[in-house]
């Protein structure tokens, strides 16, 4: 297999590591493809391999009697199973599944542990992600306390294509209901309002994003918080959002 190059990669923490930290991990990753629908960490199960996303989206799900809900979205900006492995966890309440595929490099969570132990810089880029997911996730809050479907769909629409390339969500309108926890019909109605206003185009089995502005400005507050403190204490996400909002922080 050929040496991975830090260079060349697609998962922004690992390019944003000091060579000498990659250079730690390298041996220990391993590349692998991400399938649609495979769970990389299951619910109140020791984590025994962490995740750092080069391609393809991961959905983070609180699942309960009365369904699951998406509460975040990791892409290559991000490592599956961050905050329980650094914070001295070794598992978590929630799903962690892939949603888009791609492929990924896996580490053992043991030796990623042991590695950020010894290198304080890698660690501290590695808990400033965290901090970054944790503020997605209070964004998740605010905007299922204060949006309607419409406000709430932009927002993810946004987040996906974040971590995506290109402008095509591929996603059926009964998977945005799961995520959102809204009824297909709700969901429905909303995307036909974000047609009619010009900013998408749907198609079987997907959502083609024609005007990102017209979505930020629907979403409003409840996106750009966690992108723009991202791009504040790593780097590297500001490229999709706008640039008030990164001067701002």
């Amino acid at each position: 297999m050929a040496q991975l190059q830090q260079a060349n990669l697609g998962n922004r923490l690992l390019r944003a590591l000091a060579p000498d930290d990659f250079l730690a991990l390298q041996p220990a990753l391993r590349p692998e493809d991400m399938a649609v629908r495979q769970i990389l960490i299951a619910p109140k199960t020791k984590i025994e391999t962490a995740y750092f996303v080069e391609a393809g989206i991961v959905s983070v799900t609180n699942d309960g009697a009365r369904g699951r809900v998406e509460i975040g979205l990791i892409g290559r900006e991000g490592l599956v199973g961050a905050a329980p492995v650094l914070l001295g966890d070794d598992r978590t309440p929630y799903t962690h599944f892939v949603q888009a595929p791609g492929y990924m490099l896996s580490i053992d969570a043991r030796v990623l542990l042991g590695v950020v132990e010894a290198r304080p810089a890698m660690r501290l880029v590695l808990l400033r992600y965290i901090h970054t997911h944790f503020a997605q996730t209070a964004q998740t809050a605010f905007a299922n306390a204060r949006g309607n479907t419409p406000m709430r769909l932009a927002r993810w629409l946004l987040m996906y294509q974040d971590r995506s390339d290109g402008d095509a969500v591929m996603v059926t309108h009964e998977f945005m209901s799961l995520m959102l926890g809204v009824e297909r019909p709700g969901v429905t109605a909303a995307l036909r309002r974000l047609e009619r206003d010009g900013f998408v185009r749907k198609h079987r089995g997907l959502v083609e994003i024609i005007d990102r502005e017209g979505l930020l400005d629907l979403a409003g507050d409840s996106y750009g918080t966690a992108e723009a403190e991202y791009d504040r204490l790593i780097g590297g996400f500001g490229a999709g959002i706008r640039s008030n909002l990164v001067a701002s922080s």
